[in-house]
C-alpha cells in the first residue's frame, strides 16, 4: 500500500531502501527517543527493519518528502502490534526533517490506513524528555491514557519515563489534523 499526501508518499520498505535508511535514522538524537531502536544504527539494523514489512496491507510505512523533483527518504511510521500490546502508533524523523509538520502529516495518514483496515483503538508514547512528540500526538487526538510509566530504550541503554497515550479511531476518529487529500492506493 502506498500513501500521498501532499507533502509526502509513504510506501513499504524494500531491501534495497536499507542504505538510506541507515542514513536517515542514524542519529544518536532519533534512536535515544525510539523504543526498539539500536545506537549505532547500520545498514545491519536497517536490513533487519525492512525485513518486518512482510505484510504488504499493514499500515507501515518509510515516509519520503518531496522537495523540488527529488524525493527523500526521511523517517517511517506505523501502526502494529509489539507483543502482545495493543496496536500502537510509531514514528521518527531525521533531524534534517524537523519542525515542519511532517510527523504530524504522516501519522495522520498512517491513522487514517489503520482505520480503514478496521483497528479502532491505538496506544502510544514519548519519552518525557521529548516533548514534541506530545505534541505531535496531542495534535493527532490522542489523549493522555494514565501515570508515566518506565520503558526501556536500547539507545539509552536505560529505562526512562514515558507518558503514554490513547486514540479511539471510531467515528470520526484518525487524528483532528488528519489529511483529507491523503490517497490511498494498494
Amino acid at each position: 500500500m502506498f500513501v500521498r499526501t501532499q507533502r509526502l508518499t509513504l510506501r513499504p520498505g524494500w531491501p534495497e531502501d536499507a542504505p538510506d535508511l541507515a542514513q536517515a535514522i542514524g542519529h544518536e538524537a532519533v534512536c535515544r527517543n525510539l523504543r526498539r531502536a539500536p545506537w549505532p544504527y547500520g545498514e545491519d539494523a536497517a536490513a533487519r527493519f525492512m525485513a518486518e514489512f512482510h505484510d504488504p496491507l499493514s499500515p507501515k510505512f518509510l515516509v519520503f518528502e518531496h522537495v523540488g523533483g527529488s524525493v527523500s527518504l526521511i523517517g517511517a511510521a506505523a501502526v502494529q502490534r509489539v507483543g502482545d500490546s495493543p496496536h500502537e502508533l510509531g514514528y521518527w524523523l531525521t533531524p534534517s526533517a524537523w519542525g515542519r509538520g511532517y510527523a504530524t502529516e504522516a501519522c495522520a495518514a498512517v491513522l487514517a490506513a489503520a482505520r480503514a483496515r478496521g483497528i479502532r483503538r491505538v496506544t502510544s508514547g514519548h519519552f518525557v524528555d521529548n516533548p514534541a512528540s506530545g505534541k505531535v500526538l496531542r495534535k493527532l487526538g490522542f489523549k493522555p491514557s494514565g501515570p508515566l510509566v518506565q520503558l526501556y530504550a536500547p539507545a539509552r541503554g536505560a529505562e526512562a519515563p514515558c507518558a503514554r497515550y490513547a486514540l479511539d479511531l471510531e467515528g470520526d476518529g484518525g487524528g483532528q489534523d488528519a489529511d483529507p487529500q491523503a490517497r490511498m492506493a494498494a
